[in-house]
């Protein structure tokens, strides 16, 4: 039993080294070579943990060729626009200035009941007011709408806002993060100070952050948390 215990253990560490080196992708955002290569090292990984009269590299040696494989044709992608296109493929437009493209979305084998039901969760319940709408290579459908039918933004009015920023967090389940807080030219003196007129201590604080306006926002702990 120790022995099935190490070999997951071990393959699992494995899964997870090879899926970082895939890069930081959402399982919608996959290519269908990476969606492969994720499916075969989950199936290969588990061939060693059922049987363990099987040596452990006979299921970590594929997983190694796989990732290298995966690892060369991403390299290969970044490179050239050819493969990049054979492999992967190429955006498609499936609406044109209001009109459907019914030969493309042959070709893609999408229905108008799946491009009508993508437009409604994008708020948009008529495909006429549309310009654009792009199935890219990752199946997600981007749309553009007409210009007269796009929210109003303050630039349209030529209304001045302020830029917004990033909110660096100071501390985190009370624990002060002082890479951040020297990134936002702060230091500890002031930090306690501002924690010291809240009545309050680094480990009392669940959530500390420093927005672009230089607005401190602190969000204690409920009583009895993380006790």
């Amino acid at each position: 039993m120790i022995i099935s215990f190490i070999r997951a253990f071990i393959l699992y560490a494995v899964i997870v080294v090879g899926m970082r080196l895939m890069g930081k992708r959402q399982l919608g955002q996959l290519q269908p070579f990476e969606l492969v290569v994720a499916l075969m090292i989950a199936d290969l990984a588990s061939v060693p943990m059922q049987d363990i009269g099987k040596p452990l590299l006979s299921g970590i040696l594929p997983i190694l060729a796989l990732l290298l494989a995966e690892l060369t044709l991403s390299f290969l992608n970044l490179k050239s626009e050819r493969i990049r296109s054979f492999i992967c493929g190429s955006p498609c437009f499936l609406i044109e200035h209001g009109k459907i493209n019914f030969n493309e979305m042959k070709k893609q084998r999408m229905n108008l009941n799946d491009l009508l039901e993508q437009l409604r969760t994008n708020n948009i319940p008529n495909p006429a007011d549309v310009e654009y709408a792009i199935l890219e290579t990752g199946g997600q459908l981007n749309i553009i709408p007409k210009a007269e039918k796009r929210p109003a933004t303050p630039e349209d009015l030529n209304i001045a806002v302020p830029k917004n920023g990033i909110p660096i967090t100071l501390i985190l389940d009370g624990h002060i993060n002082h890479k951040n807080l020297k990134t936002a030219n702060r230091d500890m003196a002031w930090l306690n100070q501002q924690l010291k007129d809240r009545n309050l201590r680094a480990g009392d604080v669940f959530l500390a952050s420093l927005d672009a306006g230089n607005r401190l926002d602190i969000q204690p702990r409920e009583r009895g948390e993380g006790q």
